[in-house]
């Protein structure tokens, strides 16, 4: 409780800065904690290595996450179209840096055939992967955000943004460290770990059906069935060249995006005219 209470002595400045009501002041205040605490244990983990770095970064991911959940987030007022649009330049973020990872991953490479054929195959996974969110989803989600009001868009903002992009992100950077891989192995099987890190499409696009059914309560078949095929290339990733998978990753995605384009044409338009 004494910790609790320094740390929420800490965020108390924060709050008399930023909140214009008491009851913003109160909601910044009850999760002083985790604003606080998680950062201090990530810097104390600077200074750490091996299982106990380790163990703080998950209590700080712990701390960060999970004061919220507790604790609630009535009192705070949420821009729909703000908080969204920050949301989504953390997906193209940690897009713009699988495209840098698979820049690295050629330096110092012979630029033979095979390697210039999986950084271009690699370019179009990730433009589909950008495609799978901000042509439908991000619009979808942040109508959905506006037309919630007071406690009940806070927590939709909790749980659809800040809980459920994570898997999203997380996705993001398993395919970058397997295409990383994939161009320094084009034509030679990925072992376990980078397989699974190449199809963490599947990652990617199951947190795209769980922020869809938080949101709006319901799921993407033909991205759930996208998630299992994904999942069904793991087995084949370390028994047949890397650039084949990779190649069939990206022309799974682009067949998702020209099936979604071609069967929701009618409800794109009237989304985009509201």
């Amino acid at each position: 409780m004494r910790h609790a209470r320094l740390l929420q002595d800490l965020g108390h400045p924060y709050a008399l800065a930023t909140a214009r009501e008491p009851e913003q002041r109160q909601a910044i205040l009850r999760l002083a904690p985790g604003f606080v605490g998680a950062p201090a244990l990530l810097i104390v983990a600077g200074f750490l290595d091996g299982y106990a770095q380790g163990a703080l970064w998950a209590v700080a991911l712990a701390a960060g996450y999970g004061v919220p959940f507790i604790r609630g987030v009535s009192g705070f007022r949420v821009h729909a179209g703000h908080f969204a649009e920050r949301h989504g330049l953390i997906i193209i973020i940690a897009l713009g840096e699988s495209i840098v990872a698979a820049g690295m991953g050629v330096s110092g490479l012979a630029l033979g055939a095979g390697v210039i054929v999986a950084v271009v195959v690699g370019i179009a996974l990730a433009a589909a992967l950008w495609w799978a969110y901000f042509d439908l989803v991000m619009l979808t989600a942040e109508h959905r955000l506006s037309e919630a009001s007071g406690e009940e868009r806070a927590r939709l903002a909790r749980d659809c943004y800040s809980y459920l992009h994570l898997p999203m992100v997380a996705g993001i950077i398993f395919v970058a460290l397997g295409v990383k891989q994939t161009l320094s192995h084009v034509g030679d099987p990925l072992g376990t770990v980078p397989a699974v890190a190449l199809c963490g499409v599947a990652l990617y696009l199951l947190g795209h059906n769980a922020f869809r059914l938080r949101g709006v309560g319901s799921v993407s078949v033909p991205r759930l069935v996208a998630t299992i095929l994904c999942l069904a290339l793991i087995p084949l990733a370390v028994s047949i060249p890397s650039l084949i998978i990779l190649a069939v990753l990206a022309l799974l995605l682009c067949a998702l995006a020209a099936f979604e384009t071609a069967t929701s044409r009618e409800f794109r338009r009237a989304l985009r005219a509201r």
